[in-house]
């Protein structure tokens, strides 16, 4: 699972300037509410000009999965609030017909004969956020050296994480980790900042799966939540999440913006990591600003595996906020052109294009909260990275629904 899964390393800060009297308490703001308003294909930007490549692998995943769920269970978060998105045995339904799609070019007619697509709205505000994120890529080595000498910790045995929702409804989506006393109370886990400096319980060997070069690189695929690791002996190593410490996720480029040394103009993964390289005396201390820590695993798979469980696909697969989308449901996303050519930015950023394409809920991410967010996969490579780290565009997306579950 990507636990940072992204780089929302761009939200910004705001001041305001104190009252010199006395003044109330502002109510606390209550969170944007999810609003679905049923819609037509032929309003969907672009409707007809994906070719769906890599889209029927992508949704046969998340369909592996669903058709393991019992029938009348409602389909995730969203079925608990809007009757519309059916239970699961509407989807099983509807993953049984698309078994029987041969050719990509059927996809379309699909979607019209068997979905209504919704448009997703926070309250009355479509449009919202979507950034990048992608497989990182690493050196490293099994065996502790003077060049190898960053480690990657495996998910140690006393962390124990729960899912609060499986206690209490209006928890649902709330996740926390922590060890439990010799008391037997469940107390809060060391921070990034403790685990790093060795100061723990877990500094032996056998807490460790690898080592690796740099300790920025630690750091970024700590965000991205996977990575392939190019081993010593010149092997490749898959890794992926294996556990959180249960500290929330503080995006270091917030605090570089907070200090003056970016700007929300020209705040990126690049320009983060090239400030971290330049400044290494400092860069242990704005790391750890992010008290939050991942624990890694081996895979075995074809690519890195999402919060579903399931294998991601490079621009189809998309990361959520899980408390309001459900895993498995296939959203047309559509992104505004980003231009990134200005004085604040690196002379070699690229521009992001437009995206008009279906995708699928199958990840989730610290960061990625609300009704209007998400995080497009991009993939592994130099060419994924570089897309993945300057991405930071507008857009609005609709989440596709059964019509079955609609009668």
């Amino acid at each position: 699972m990507r636990f940072l899964l992204c780089l929302s390393l761009l939200f910004c800060l705001t001041a305001c300037d104190q009252a010199e009297t006395p003044q109330e308490e502002p109510a606390e703001q209550k969170p944007p509410e999810l609003i679905l308003t049923s819609s037509d294909f032929d309003k969907l930007p672009e409707w007809g000009k994906d070719t769906f490549e890599g889209f029927a692998q992508s949704f046969a995943r998340s369909c592996s999965r669903i058709m393991k769920r019992s029938s009348d269970e409602p389909f995730g978060v969203m079925g608990q609030d809007h009757k519309e998105v059916g239970t699961y045995g509407d989807w099983q339904a509807i993953c049984k017909k698309f078994s029987h799609i041969k050719k990509p070019e059927q996809i379309k007619s699909f979607f019209e004969q068997s979905f209504t697509p919704y448009q997703v709205s926070a309250n009355t505000e479509i449009s919202g956020t979507f950034t990048g994120y992608y497989e990182a890529s690493l050196y490293g080595s099994h065996t502790k050296s003077e060049c190898y000498n960053i480690p990657l910790h495996k998910r140690p045995k006393d962390l124990v994480m729960v899912n609060l929702g499986e206690f209490r409804e209006e928890l649902k989506g709330t996740r926390i980790a922590g060890r439990v006393s010799t008391t037997g109370q469940l107390k809060p886990y060391e921070t990034r900042e403790k685990i790093t400096k060795g100061d723990w319980p877990h500094t032996d060997a056998e807490n460790i799966l690898l080592w690796v070069d740099n300790a920025v690189d630690a750091f970024f695929v700590q965000i991205q939540g996977s990575g392939l690791v190019k081993m010593q002996d010149g092997r490749l190593l898959r890794i992926g999440y294996g556990g959180q410490n249960g500290h929330s996720y503080y995006a270091i480029g917030r605090e570089l913006i907070k200090r003056g040394e970016l700007t929300k103009e020209n705040v990126s993964m690049q320009t983060i990591r090239s400030w971290l390289e330049s400044n290494p005396n400092q860069a242990n201390e704005i790391m750890n600003t992010n008290k939050s820590y991942v624990f890694f695993r081996t895979l075995d798979k074809e690519g890195p595996i999402g919060a579903e469980g399931t294998v991601l696909t490079p621009l189809r697969s998309l990361a959520i906020d899980r408390v309001l989308i459900s895993y498995g449901t296939p959203l047309w996303l559509s992104t505004q052109t980003q231009n990134n050519i200005s004085s604040e930015q690196p002379s070699d950023a690229p521009d992001i294009p437009a995206l008009n394409r279906m995708m699928i809920a199958q990840d989730t991410g610290g960061a990625i909260t609300g009704p209007v967010r998400g995080d497009v996969f991009w993939g592994h490579g130099k060419k994924a990275e570089t897309m993945a780290g300057y991405m930071n565009a507008k857009g609005r997306y609709w989440v596709m629904l059964p019509k079955a579950s609609q009668e």
